[in-house]
């Protein structure tokens, strides 16, 4: 123990700040630059063992090398008459272990201090560190956001993670000793697991190669913990604990909590996945997850806000239970001239014949031939192929990968490990990948969209970055940007423009066709669409052939100019939305049929009971006495509608523009947007 004045080196040590099994932490002066900082000095007793000595000697190299807003820096490593210390950046502030002493973290701070810990583990693992000590003593939360500490642990990464690759049996023996114990937590029972076993993924308790999905599944226990104020594994003793990290699921942190997304549930059930292929590949791709649901999933009244009309002071009375969007597309190939001008009549031919959702479709370079991404239930996509004499789908790769598009040479651009966003919109890894088959080529993560350049040699993408959507083309060139979000890049067929959709609000697809030239100028060409999906530049490269709505009826196919001049190209009683055009002059197209629908379950009912008006009926929220559904209908005029209906069934009222986002507890008042410009917030 060091007092209060004794000096190591230059720096004059203050008062202690804490102490661990392995080192002691006191606050100094810095007398060279007259600045306050922490010292953590090795325990005298394990100096002298080579193995703890050179566990303190990594855990200086690993945070020297990583320079990060939310990573403890150090600033000094020194030796002074035996004592091996560290000097690190002062902190002040308390442990995310002590603010969990008073239970769970509201959503938005929850979301923040993930968000940050991931971008930490990213600059980590982008210096091929991996932590291996993630929890929630080893994050401190200041008025600049976290911090992460504590890189004893650390392992360097030399190479990636062999199948059954072990570690040694000494650094397994001492990931499991360190324990943490937090102020009123009691130790009167005996064999109880207090420390790092809580947050260790199952690899590191089997010995074997730990990697950077080692620190997010820690990541994920540790957001579990943030979330419900509990771990998300717990045993009596060892063995149990042991055995629950091994075998059992953890309960879903959204059941009793209404507030909380389903979508952050399933990023921690990634996090958490007992087999290191199943959870997030990356911290990066886990950071932006987070970011999206706490840009998309908490803002009231959004349409990509999670749907649950069920209030915690309602829960008791009455539960809402939500169909997904069921959306059937049907690929047809229509034939028309080489210019698509030709008014004679088109024909149809349908490609598949079984029921699925449809996102992507494209021509292959072989005649006769189409490779569409699509999936026959839920949202995870799966490429197929399928000829026009053989209407049987063939597969092409893995679930979870999702077409982009077909270059001139025959190549696709994929993504890999696509998450579905909204729509028909996913995002995941860029890759590479020749038809015929074999391993895809990564590019880049992060990607929505991408088209190829004429020759197949570039990659025009949309990706976020920094909150923004970004049309770049080649990739690393910005040519435009997009407060809200941007869909369809397409390369025009000189190579000298690129046309695209504009929506200016986060997943609400209404919006504008646009072009923009490899300078950055950027033209609207149509707008004040109620949706658009589906664009494709003719053959010649003199129109934009897009597909879209007008006032929430069926799609049109249209046909705009670079100068701006738009014709309808085609309009069919069910709607079409266009996917390619051949250079033949060939359409592939998809029709589509969907419905939401708004579905409650009473007390004592023996069925749920569909209380939907039209198509695109959205419940929103329940009145409190559980007999007031307030919800949302896409289908009717430009703003949508903001509807109520008793649960009894009666006929629904209309009470106005808008999407629907909360009703007073009294039932006597409506919150609502009007997506008008600016958007507008009403009260009926």
């Amino acid at each position: 123990m060091l007092t209060a004045g004794s000096r190591l080196g230059p720096y004059e040590i203050v008062s202690p700040l804490g102490a661990g099994g392995m080192g002691e932490v006191y606050k100094a002066r810095d007398t060279r630059l007259d600045r306050t900082v922490a010292i953590k000095v090795l325990l005298s007793h394990l100096s002298e063992n080579p193995e703890f000595k050179q566990r303190f000697e990594r855990e200086a190299r690993a945070i020297s090398s990583l320079s990060h807003p939310h990573i403890c820096a150090l600033h000094d490593v020194g030796s002074e008459g035996g004592v091996e210390y560290l000097v690190m950046e002062y902190l002040e502030g308390e442990t995310l272990a002590d603010r969990l002493l008073n239970g769970s973290l509201p959503l938005a701070q929850l979301l923040g201090f993930a968000i940050e810990i991931a971008e930490a583990l990213d600059k980590a693992h982008r210096q091929g560190i991996v932590h291996r000590d993630l929890k929630p003593g080893n994050v401190m939360l200041t008025k600049s956001g976290v911090k992460l500490l504590d890189f004893g642990l650390a392992k360097t990464l030399t190479s990636k993670p062999s199948p059954g690759g072990r570690e040694s049996p000494r650094g397994m023996e001492l990931s499991a000793l360190q324990t943490e114990v937090s102020p009123g937590q009691p130790l009167t029972e005996r064999g109880t697991i207090l420390g790092t076993f809580q947050y260790m993924a199952p690899e590191q308790l089997e010995g074997k190669e730990a990697d950077a999905r080692t620190d997010i599944f820690a990541l994920g226990a540790v957001l579990y913990e943030m979330a419900t104020g509990r771990r998300a594994f717990q045993g009596a003793n060892q063995a149990s604990l042991i055995s629950s990290i091994l075998r059992d699921e953890p309960r879903s942190i959204s059941q009793g909590q209404p507030m909380i997304p389903p979508e952050l549930d399933r990023v921690v059930k990634t996090c958490v996945a007992k087999n290191p292929d199943d959870r997030w590949q990356s911290a990066h791709d886990l950071a932006t997850e987070l970011r999206w649901i706490a840009k998309n999933g908490t803002q009231a009244g959004a349409p990509v806000a999670p749907p649950s009309a069920l209030r915690p002071r309602v829960a008791w009375m009455l539960a809402a239970v939500f169909a997904g969007v069921t959306t059937v597309g049907a690929v047809a190939l229509l034939l028309a001239s080489r210019s698509g001008r030709d008014p004679s009549p088109l024909a149809f031919r349908q490609l598949n014949f079984r029921r699925e959702a449809i996102f992507q479709a494209a021509f292959a370079v072989e005649q006769g031939t189409v490779v569409y991404s699509a999936a026959v239930e839920g949202n995870t996509p799966q490429i197929f192929t399928v000829r026009q004499d053989y209407p049987e789908p063939q597969a092409l790769g893995p679930r979870g990968m999702h077409l982009l598009a077909v270059s001139s040479k025959g190549e696709l651009a994929v993504l890999i490990d696509a998450r579905y966003v909204w729509h028909r919109l996913f995002t995941g890894t860029l890759a590479r990948m020749a038809l015929s088959g074999g391993a895809p080529r990564e590019i880049l993560e992060g990607v929505r969209q991408a088209d190829w350049s004429p020759d197949g040699s570039q990659l025009a993408i949309i990706r976020e970055v920094g909150g923004k959507d970004r049309l770049e083309y080649p990739i690393g060139h910005l040519l435009c940007e997009a407060s809200g979000y941007m869909t369809d890049v397409r390369v025009s067929p000189r190579g000298d423009r690129i046309a695209f959709f504009e929506h200016p609000r986060k997943w609400d697809d209404r919006g504008s066709v646009n072009i923009v030239d490899l300078t950055g100028k950027k033209t609207v060409l149509s707008e004040g669409y109620w949706s658009a999906r589906g664009l494709s530049w003719s053959p010649d490269g003199g129109e934009i052939l897009f597909s879209a709505s007008v006032s929430g009826g069926s799609y049109i196919v249209y046909a705009v100019t670079p100068a701006g001049k738009r014709r309808i190209a085609y309009q069919a009683p069910g709607g079409l939305t266009i996917q390619d055009v051949a250079r033949d002059g060939r359409w592939l197209a998809t029709r589509l049929d969907y419905r939401y629908r708004a579905m409650v379950h009473t007390p004592g009912a023996a069925a749920d009971r569909d209380l939907s008006w039209l198509n695109t009926s959205h419940a929103r929220a329940l009145s409190q006495d559980g007999k007031m559904l307030l919800f949302g209908e896409t289908a009717v005029g430009t703003n949508y509608a903001v509807c109520l209906r008793k649960t009894d069934g009666s006929p629904v009222v209309r009470l106005g523009d808008g999407w629907p986002a909360d009703l007073s507890a009294d039932g006597k008042w409506v919150l609502a947007v009007v997506q008008s410009r600016p958007p507008q917030l009403v009260v009926y």
